[in-house]
């Protein structure tokens, strides 16, 4: 068969997912379903049935330096947290949960973190590895460009920074081979600037 271990097919067919989500309503918890059903399950499901292994798509743990590097972007965006709760319209818009209190913010980040989890998975995964293999700048910008769309409706501020968050991810992750680091950089930071903006 023709489409198998075809990475533009699976790329293809995996775009109209990030519609499903975009258009899923509930609160946190129901979204955070729908990322893990339309960013993880379906997607995942799909690569196998192209011939495409997890780990192929970036599911598995990856070499220790994508991890480093990690650590050391978090810092570097400490500074940058900090500048961002002087924008009203991010500290107004973050968290986006509401929250009674310490415990139900805790638990809503861990929310958040299942959210995060899944779009590493799906852009810096699914979109990413596969098309890599064939051309890596072509795989980085497919991949980037339907992630910075998705942040159309947030702050403005971040349609430019998520791009040049899209490109920072998808070289950490295929120097690791993973998405994992990605995912820990996306969502610790993401956390951090939460805590930010509903505690300071």
């Amino acid at each position: 068969m023709r489409a198998r271990r075809n990475p533009y097919v699976l790329y293809a067919l995996s775009l109209p997912l990030i519609l499903a989500v975009r258009y899923s309503g509930g609160g946190i918890f129901r979204w955070a379903f729908y990322n893990v059903l339309f960013f993880v399950a379906i997607p995942l499901l799909l690569a196998r049935l192209f011939g495409f292994s997890g780990e192929e798509v970036g599911f598995r743990t990856g070499n220790r330096r994508g991890y480093r590097v990690a650590f050391i972007l978090l810092m570097a965006t400490v500074p940058l947290s900090i500048y961002g709760t002087t924008i009203p319209s991010m500290k107004d818009y973050y968290p986006i949960f509401s929250f009674s209190g310490p415990l139900d913010f805790a638990i809503k980040e861990l929310a958040m973190g299942a959210i995060m989890l899944a779009n590493e998975a799906f852009y810096r995964g699914i979109l990413l590895m596969p098309l890599a293999g064939k051309n890596r700048w072509l795989a980085i910008l497919a991949q980037d460009v339907p992630y910075t769309l998705a942040h159309i409706g947030k702050p403005g501020i971040e349609v430019p920074y998520s791009f040049v968050a899209g490109i920072v991810f998808s070289w950490l992750d295929l120097e690791s081979g993973s998405f994992l680091p990605s995912f820990l950089l996306h969502w610790l930071g993401s956390a951090f600037f939460d805590v930010l903006c509903a505690f300071t």
